[in-house]
């Protein structure tokens, strides 16, 4: 989801004690990442992740994903899906569009989550309560720890010049955590900038069959994944 939205959920709610923290998962860099940040020209925070802390902290495996933090620093909703479909994965690769209808589709599964958030700062709805939202919780499991100590151990190896030592690291974070593509998308664009969204990738999304890219959130208005 690009920035100019969250830009205007935040203009919308910025009277209602409400803050957008943005997270750039950037294995690159602030320069990598500050293009796309100057472009906005939020006014709401923005952070540089060079190591992945908020993703292993919070389980994120994709983005856009997203937690609710109410005013008294307890997650009321864990990380989920912010707003995108699985339309992408039906677009025409070789002109890199999609049909008007899940153009469509996809905008308003994108308005359906940025309302859903409006509501909840005005009225409090679709706040989890304390247990339903601690079981609602990613799983951390050993295998996932490991991983994410890989992925962080490949980037300090990536940063002493130590290449082939740091890419059997990444090979070795994405098997323990498959289903992490940040951790996968990162060492890919690290091996060369694009590699993230090229060949690779797509073979990669096919190999998901039917599990969803972009799992739905449970929310109100979100439509089901299209088939």
């Amino acid at each position: 989801m690009d920035l100019p939205v969250w830009q205007q959920l935040y203009a919308d709610l910025k009277d209602s004690n409400f803050m957008v923290v943005a997270v750039a998962e950037e294995s690159r860099g602030p320069e990598s990442a500050r293009p796309w940040i100057e472009q906005a020209s939020p006014d709401y925070l923005c952070l540089i992740d060079q190591e992945h802390v908020v993703a292993a902290r919070y389980g994120m495996v994709n983005v856009p994903q997203a937690v609710w933090i109410d005013e008294g620093g307890r997650i009321v909703r864990p990380p989920e899906t912010a707003g995108s479909t699985d339309h992408f994965r039906r677009m025409d690769l070789a002109t890199r569009t999609m049909t008007p209808e899940d153009q469509k589709a996809r905008l308003a599964a994108r308005m359906a989550y940025m309302d859903a958030v409006r509501d909840w700062v005005r009225t409090g709805r679709h706040a989890l309560d304390a247990d339903a939202a601690r079981k609602a919780l990613p799983e951390v499991t050993a295998e996932i720890a490991e991983a994410d100590a890989h992925f962080r151990l490949g980037l300090w190896l990536r940063a002493a010049g130590r290449t082939a030592e740091a890419d059997a690291r990444f090979a070795e974070a994405a098997r323990l955590h498959p289903a992490s593509w940040n951790i996968w998308r990162q060492a890919a664009d690290l091996e060369a900038v694009g590699n993230s969204g090229g060949p690779a990738f797509w073979a990669r999304v096919r190999a998901l069959g039917d599990t969803p890219y972009y799992p739905p959130p449970n929310l109100p208005g979100f439509p089901a994944p299209p088939r």
